[in-house]
């Protein structure tokens, strides 16, 4: 990725999308902020413009095909074609399946899978059009590799975006855009509950040998390596990023 090549994040308003917004928009990146309300990721385009980055604050429901297209194109007539384009906007709906309502299991697929569908395929009509190639990185979760109790809207959800990720890797290297997924267990909004809720973090960190939730800001990381040319010949990959979580044999 070249300094200078945009950026979108969705999901940008808060939490590990923000970070990650701010992490490129520090190494020159001109980004484009997506979330479904203004405030967020104003506040945090305004972050950046302030530190002296350049970043384009949107409002878009991932799950609306023509918003989608709309915040590709403002991107391309701000910024140029995005060189990287992060699927991070996500919802949770938790409850045990036998309690869990057919619309709590829908609208999560609907933001975790359609909004990732949707967001992959602007980002690579934009990528095919500038022949420039490109870097596609969607957020999966330990959930969808090995389910997790009182999720399993969210497992399911998780689970598809693993496989689409390895389905758009095989399909678009021969246009030169790479597509991988990150999987981290993070402190954010998401998983307030559980880290506030004693009985509940005692009994998930039980599960992570490092014991602990990452920071935003250390996950961020781990997005602008699989961006960068060094993870050149890196695509259909999940990158755990959970101290451990999630080993798989």
């Amino acid at each position: 990725m070249i300094a200078s090549s945009a950026v979108v994040v969705t999901g940008a308003g808060q939490g590990l999308g923000a970070a990650v917004a701010r992490s490129f928009a520090a190494d020159g990146a001109p980004v484009v902020l997506v979330d479904v309300g203004p405030e967020g990721v104003e506040a945090v385009a305004g972050e950046i413009t302030a530190a002296g980055g350049r970043a384009l604050a949107t409002v878009a429901d991932v799950r609306d095909e023509g918003a989608v297209q709309d915040v590709a194109d403002r991107c391309l007539a701000e910024f140029g074609p995005p060189a990287v384009w992060i699927n991070n906007a996500g919802i949770t709906r938790p409850a045990l399946l036998h309690k869990m309502s057919l619309a709590d299991f829908a609208s999560v697929l609907e933001v975790h899978v359609h909004g990732t569908f949707l967001g992959i395929r602007a980002a690579a009509r934009q990528m095919i059009d500038s022949e420039k190639g490109g870097v596609i990185l969607n957020v999966t979760s330990s959930a969808g590799l090995q389910g997790t109790v009182g999720q399993i809207n969210y497992s399911a959800a998780k689970g598809a975006i693993t496989a689409m990720t390895k389905s758009a890797a095989k399909e678009l290297a021969r246009h030169g855009i790479r597509v991988n997924a990150v999987a981290p267990v993070a402190a954010t909004p998401m998983t307030e509950k559980i880290r506030t809720d004693e009985k509940l973090q005692q009994r998930y960190l039980a599960n992570i040998p490092l014991g602990r939730f990452a920071e935003p800001d250390e996950v961020s990381s781990a997005f602008r390596y699989l961006a960068s040319p060094a993870a050149a010949y890196i695509t259909g990959q999940v990158l755990c990023i959970d101290g451990g979580l999630y080993m798989a044999s």
